[in-house]
């Protein structure tokens, strides 16, 4: 099964997947809006994620009218909130996990009946949304 992050598509499948000219994802690349991976020195390969990006900034600039510096700071942001949401639920795991290991600890040298088929510290099953639809 292929990754998302795979890159997978020349310039020209790229273009014709996203609906636009190649000169428009060269645009986008000078401009640091999409990095696309390199196969020697000319060829820019296009992964999935590349694909589904060049999509959203075609809505934000197209259906939303925002102009390219406006796309910059928005797609920024969305970068940033994303590895925000990553820290966030990594962060959440690694207290869930050491919090365990704690209670674990406190009950080691105990004659309390302890269950080993569960967690001795329920933790809701939170999910954090993913990013926007924008």
């Amino acid at each position: 099964m292929r990754h998302e992050n795979q890159p997978v598509y020349m310039i020209g499948v790229a273009a014709q997947l996203c609906s636009v000219h190649p000169q428009t994802l060269r645009q986008y690349e000078r401009l640091g809006l999409v990095i696309p991976s390199r196969a020697g020195a000319k060829n820019r390969l296009y992964s999935e994620s590349d694909i589904m990006r060049v999509r959203r900034i075609q809505r934000l600039t197209q259906e939303l009218g925002v102009n390219l510096a406006g796309v910059e700071i928005i797609l920024r942001l969305l970068d940033d909130m994303e590895e925000m949401r990553t820290d966030m639920e990594q962060q959440l795991s690694d207290y869930a996990a050491e919090a365990e290991r704690r209670i674990a600890a406190m009950f080691s040298g105990s004659n309390m009946p302890i269950r080993k088929d569960e967690s001795l510290l329920p933790v809701p099953n939170v999910v954090i949304r993913k990013r926007s639809d924008i």
